[in-house]
């Protein structure tokens, strides 16, 4: 009797030990010089020193599933990821009533430097705790790639940047210097953004003097990223074990 209460004890305490290890969904808010912004993070609960990634969503913000679902996938690659709620109920009404493609863009042209300044608070906030210092790195999908190519230019806090079918907004006219190390992801059969934006933003990323790669995925449409399937599988898991090559050095 002992020996099986002894057995079962241990097997109860290999549970709670293998628990407190994984990974947690928690939300909090960081202040930025773009306004609060809601974060929701996938991070391991071990308080181990790992790489962080922020990820910036589409126009249609995280309601998708398959942003959850990327959450997880990062966190089981050893990744910590941060959901980044940069659009408002307020954002996402307004997109959602414009009504065109070009009244979208002229909004998103009035609401991109808080989007940026947000995005650079979120990862300073990051860089300053112990575990992640000098280990962030940001992904953007579509409209979030635009916000994160922005706001990543010249700077040195992010250590890669992964942008999904999405390259710098139109229009933009800022002085580019360099960029972080870049990997782009695109699907061949992306009507919104061909391919040739993204073999131009290689050439561009490589003209800075940086690192910079491109995987277009054959077939992919401008949302393969957000699809169920193995295509966003294997498209998730290049983008994961890129951050791990850029941010565990």
């Amino acid at each position: 009797m002992r020996a099986t209460f002894a057995v079962v004890l241990t097997f109860l305490l290999s549970l709670a030990c293998g628990k407190a290890g994984a990974a947690g969904s928690s939300q909090f808010n960081v202040a930025t010089p773009g306004g609060n912004v809601l974060v929701e993070g996938f991070a391991s609960n071990s308080g181990a020193s790992r790489p962080a990634v922020i990820i910036l969503s589409g126009s249609h913000g995280f309601a998708p599933p398959a942003y959850d679902e990327l959450g997880r996938s990062f966190n089981a690659a050893g990744l910590d990821a941060y959901l980044v709620h940069l659009l408002t109920p307020a954002d996402q009404q307004v997109i959602v009533r414009a009504g065109s493609a070009p009244a979208r863009i002229d909004y998103y042209a009035t609401r991109l430097a808080d989007w940026i300044a947000a995005v650079r608070g979120v990862v300073s906030y990051l860089n300053s705790q112990p575990r992640y210092a000098g280990k962030v790195g940001v992904l953007g999908i579509s409209l979030g790639a635009q916000t994160a190519a922005a706001a990543s230019v010249d700077r040195r806090d992010i250590g890669a940047l992964v942008l999904v079918d999405g390259g710098f907004p139109d229009g933009y006219s800022q002085p580019i210097r360099s960029l972080p190390p870049l990997y782009i992801v695109w699907g061949s059969a992306d009507r919104v953004f061909p391919v040739a934006t993204a073999r131009e933003l290689q050439r561009m990323a490589q003209g800075l003097g940086g690192s910079a790669s491109l995987n277009v995925y054959p077939g992919g449409a401008h949302n393969f990223f957000l699809k169920s399937g193995p295509q966003a599988a294997a498209a998730h898991q290049g983008a994961a074990d890129f951050f791990l090559s850029q941010l565990s050095k």
